[in-house]
């Protein structure tokens, strides 16, 4: 009994969180009459596919889709990158105001994009980079997320086996990059997913930093079929989020075992 009412919670739990989903999916696939007619009920009458169409030729995707991927991934690299090094630093290294740079890294975590935007801009605008993917990228770079994360999860790594490296002759970047590195691949594989998903959705940034389309993301160019026609064409608006969220969905299909056995280590 106890076994069937885990399994009917967990059901309702998914339910909940794919409910949403599936309702914009749906949405997709009707004619904006049917969504006019009955806007409450999701089931097309027939299943339709010229949403897509229409969002295929109103914008060019592809070039967006590229922007876009090639943005949150830059990100997530560099951050990955930078946090090994730091998080290492927190965790194994000994050297003066060390818990001060660490309460600083925990306060950066309280510290929205939005907050930093001005200074941000007035830097970059007099370098000529404002409208560039170093835009997009650099202020970003560096994550007071990964740097907790990976520092959390060194903290369970034997010091002798870093001894040992050097031991061995293993540079310090050998032993972060070389020996750390691979041992890390759960938490780093959820950095990057949380990176990559954060920034690919992101609106507020790309908005502020570019006016050329050639470097604009696809969050931007979804939000511009909303404002095209004399009213909202809720059945487009939700094929350019179905084409939208796809990448996401298939990222996370590919790391969800190293995101697992990420949980299953913190639990364990």
């Amino acid at each position: 009994m106890k076994l069937a009412f885990s399994r009917l919670l967990l059901v309702v739990v998914a339910l909940l969180w794919v409910g949403p989903y599936a309702w914009m999916v749906l949405t997709s696939l009707r004619t904006l009459p049917e969504i006019v007619a009955a806007p409450a009920w999701p089931l097309p009458k027939s299943i339709q596919f010229d949403a897509y169409r229409e969002v295929l030729t109103a914008i060019p995707v592809g070039r967006y889709f590229l922007n876009t991927t090639v943005m949150a991934m830059a990100i997530a690299l560099l951050q990955i990158l930078l946090a090994l090094p730091a998080g290492y630093a927190l965790a194994k290294l000994h050297f003066v105001g060390k818990k001060v740079a660490f309460a600083l890294v925990l306060a950066c975590l309280l510290i929205p994009a939005q907050v930093t935007f001005v200074p941000v801009f007035s830097m970059l605008g007099p370098l000529g980079l404002v409208n560039t993917f170093a835009a997009l990228v650099l202020p970003f770079g560096v994550s007071a997320l990964g740097t907790f994360l990976v520092r959390q999860a060194l903290l369970s790594v034997p010091d002798e086996m870093i001894e040992a490296a050097r031991l061995d002759g293993a540079s310090e970047l050998r032993i972060v990059y070389g020996l750390l590195a691979p041992m890390l691949r759960p938490t780093l594989a959820s950095l990057f997913l949380f990176s990559f998903v954060f920034h690919y959705n992101d609106y507020f940034w790309p908005l502020v930093m570019t006016t050329d389309d050639d470097v604009r993301t696809l969050p931007l160019a979804v939000a511009l079929l909303r404002e095209q026609g004399t009213g909202v064409r809720w059945h487009i608006v939700m094929a350019g989020n179905v084409i939208l969220s796809l990448p996401v969905l298939a990222l996370f299909a590919a790391v969800q075992k190293q995101i697992l056995r990420a949980v299953t280590a913190r639990v364990g």
